[in-house]
């Protein structure tokens, strides 16, 4: 069939397989309206036919796809091994330009504190690869070809003249018979570096974690006080955190934070106020203007705290942008200015664009595509003059995303000082707000008309919207992932490692049409190996560990290319089963070692409410049960029994033998610390502790399916009786230490094979 194959060009599915045994036909207005969405006109059959000769008629004429890829397992590697190179018509001319910004990578500081200078210290000076390699295609293979003729342009050693160092590059080729192509060879690290040691650390959502100098919501200053006293007092190795993209403003705001305006630049709601330095330099006459907003943001604090009111993202805002008028107010000393031209201009055009769309907003409201029409185009030059006009406001949100960007940076710090192995794991969102910066500025990569979501699966029948613009693949690959590499060197800026919301997506994505159901989507495939290697490089450079949450229905092949690769995994106990056999528990030997192992996530019940079943009775109370509610009872404390008989027969529910008298109910405490025993016993590199465990929080911070039903992503961390609990409550609760204690202690003894870095986790 035509569609089929014109489909098929463009990485566009026209069926797909939701367990091993089904074949699902994909709508066929779904695949034309994701064509449509990347250029393509399959509107009818001439059409299609039409489009399918062009697109078979321009594949036979290309010289070169728009980016290849080179896997290199040193700093360089030579560009003729590349299989498209080396394909090109004998006697083509190919010039090769170098990265135009090669960031160096950053050592790896497994030793903790003070390791990283001292590896920089140690390293040798590199020396600068020539601008361009210039080369013709031999009649015989690159790997036999002879150097080239004394008195050219390149040097005559041939070990010297291929190395090529790692970094995106420009290829451009000319045939004899005058044919032309241009693209981007990226060069990439053959695996990602795994952690050098097992660790393992808390994940924690930092909004809800309030310390008495919070102003309603955790900031970047609880975020740097719970790291050094985790890794300082208990040895944890990382802090893992929600997305911190900036959010679209509005009223509401949209809590959730995966669904951003930007995922380039933090948001400055949380800051620390009184840790940026232009704060002690305010004048007399604004102190009593600030000390106003200090009592305002500690009634904010105090509502949460005292359980009366939510988190409310909104008001904290309101308070924090007013203090943030007066710090920005404040000349910058001239050591300050220089290190604020350096930020500028290390980010150049993105945090430009970013700063003008939150400036435009402040005139035009959020939702851009409302704007007058000239400004809808941030190219054009009405954009141009708006951002002149507003030159005093674009500054103003670039120097929010400075001061934003050198608070996580002392974070990080705080972390890596206070011995932690790997530092800050900051989380990657899927997409991007429809409304926000990111689509407003690369409206050029974005599928104009379609929304990411996922198909209808055994756990949600009608299938998932999540109104998030995808990348057009094409695009990505036209501009050498260019986006995607922004994207990742900004999130690696100041942090040890980053996890991968539904990582699946590097592979395929499923785009579900504006206006129609989630059910009459479509899979479209992106280049997962020119992903992968884009992502390989930078965390190279950054020197960063790269976790991927591939939980749920996962494309055979997937787990597998990711691990190859040196991409670590999730898993969560309670999915761990023998699904292909018995369906019980899988041992803990039996686990894989590339992944980061953990009892709960933000969007699954905490150990508590699993244990005592709390959580099937809250979406009980909700309407969201699609069976009775004894029956669904019932299937939970059978699953949950059969947990706790494992793990009472391996001894881990205490200290004697069975841990509870024969028949008695397990004690929650101690069922709690038997979990997380058993995630101590299996190979995984990383160990994951949720923050709310350690207190016997039984509410989920986000309640897939809900919106306004349930307060998702504004609750604090609290007790087990729903008492909100501070930072310097936890770090003084026994319960939590009792958990963390438990943890670092076992963790020096169990599973000594996984102590040391296995074949899939090697460094580069």
């Amino acid at each position: 069939m035509a569609l089929s194959r014109l489909a098929e060009l463009h990485g566009v599915a026209t069926s797909y397989s939701p367990s091993p045994d089904r074949v699902v036909p994909a709508a066929e207005s779904a695949v034309v309206a994701a064509l449509a969405a990347l250029g393509v006109d399959a509107s009818g059959p001439e059409a299609v036919r039409t489009a399918l000769e062009e697109a078979e008629a321009g594949q036979a004429a290309r010289l070169l796809p728009p980016t290849v890829v080179l896997r290199s397992a040193a700093p360089s590697a030579d560009p003729r091994t590349a299989p498209e190179l080396a394909a090109l018509p004998p006697g083509t001319r190919v010039r090769l330009t170098r990265d135009p910004d090669p960031v160096p990578a950053r050592p790896a500081l497994a030793g903790g504190r003070d390791a990283g200078e001292a590896a920089r210290r140690a390293a040798p000076a590199a020396q600068a690869p020539p601008p361009a390699w210039n080369w013709t295609v031999p009649l015989v293979p690159a790997a036999t070809a002879p150097p080239p003729p004394a008195g050219s342009a390149l040097p005559p050693a041939a070990d010297v003249l291929w190395a090529v160092p790692l970094g995106v590059h420009r290829v451009e080729a000319t045939t004899p018979d005058g044919r032309t192509a241009c693209s981007h060879l990226v060069i990439a690290p053959d695996h990602i570096r795994g952690p050098e040691t097992r660790s393992w650390g808390l994940l924690v959502q930092l909004y809800s974690l309030l310390s008495h100098r919070s102003w309603g919501m955790g900031d970047l200053g609880d975020l740097t006080e719970l790291a050094a006293w985790a890794g300082r007092v208990h040895g944890a190795g990382f802090v893992q955190v929600n997305p911190l993209h900036a959010a679209v403003p509005g009223a509401p705001t949209d809590p959730s934070p995966y669904r951003p305006s930007s995922r380039r630049f933090p948001d400055p709601v949380h800051l620390r106020v009184e840790a940026v330095p232009e704060y002690t330099a305010l004048t007399a006459d604004v102190r009593p203007r600030l000390d106003g907003l200090l009592r305002r943001a500690a009634a904010l604090r105090a509502g949460v705290l005292a359980g009366e009111a939510l988190i409310d993202r909104d008001a904290v805002w309101e308070l924090k942008r007013e203090a943030l008028e007066h710090l920005c107010a404040v000349p910058l000393a001239p050591g300050r200015q220089a290190a604020f031209d350096d930020f500028t201009a290390a980010h150049g055009q993105a945090l430009t664009d970013h700063a003008t769309w939150a400036a435009l907003t402040e005139r035009h409201g959020p939702q851009w595509s409302r704007w007058p029409a000239p400004l809808t185009d941030p190219r054009s030059p009405q954009t141009a003059a708006a951002r002149t006009e507003l030159a005093a406001r674009v500054d103003f949100h670039r120097r929010l995303a400075w001061y934003t960007d050198t608070q996580l940076a002392e974070a990080q710090r705080a972390a890596r000082e206070a011995g932690m192995a790997v530092g800050l794991v900051h989380d990657l969102a899927v997409g991007v707000h429809p409304d926000g910066s990111d689509a407003w500025s690369q409206q050029d990569v974005l599928a104009a008309g379609m929304s990411v979501g996922a198909p209808p699966d055994a756990f949600n029948a009608l299938g998932q919207d999540w109104g998030l613009p995808p990348w057009r693949p094409d695009r990505l690959a036209d501009n050498g992932y260019a986006p995607f590499r922004g994207l990742l060197r900004s999130l690696l800026r100041n942090a040890g490692a980053l996890r991968i919301d539904h990582v699946m997506g590097l592979f395929r994505l499923w785009w579900v049409p504006a206006g129609a159901p989630p059910t009459d989507g479509t899979y479209v495939h992106y280049d997962a190996e020119a992903m992968l290697a884009v992502l390989a490089l930078e965390a190279h450079r950054a020197g960063a560990v790269v976790i991927g949450e591939d939980l749920g229905t996962v494309e055979p092949g997937v787990r597998e290319t990711l691990q190859r690769h040196g991409v670590l995994g999730t898993s969560v106990l309670w999915f761990e089963r023998d699904w292909d056999g018995s369906g019980l528990p899988l041992p803990a030997e039996a686990w894989r070692a590339s992944c980061v192992a953990t009892a709960t996530t933000h969007d699954l019940p905490s150990t508590a409410s699993r244990l005592t079943g709390d959580h099937v009775r809250l979406r009980h109370r909700l309407g969201l049960l699609t069976r009775p509610l004894a029956e669904e009872e019932a299937e939970e404390a059978a699953a949950t029994a059969t947990w706790l008989t494992v793990l009472d027969g391996l001894g881990l529910m205490g200290a004697a033998p069975g841990g509870h008298l024969p028949g008695a109910a397990p004690d929650e405490e101690a069922a709690v610390l038997a979990v997380h025993r058993f995630l101590l016993r299996t190979p995984a590199r990383m160990i994951g502790v949720w923050l709310p465990d350690g207190t016997g929080d039984r509410r989920p911070q986000n309640l897939p399916g809900t919106w306004d039903q349930y307060p998702n992503w504004r609750l604090p961390v609290a007790d087990a009786q729903g008492h909100p609990v501070t930072l310097e409550q936890l770090t003084a609760s026994p319960r939590l230490a009792r958990l963390l204690r438990t943890v670092a202690t076992e963790d020096q003894t169990s599973a000594p094979m996984a102590r040391t870095a296995p074949p899939d986790a090697r460094p580069v």
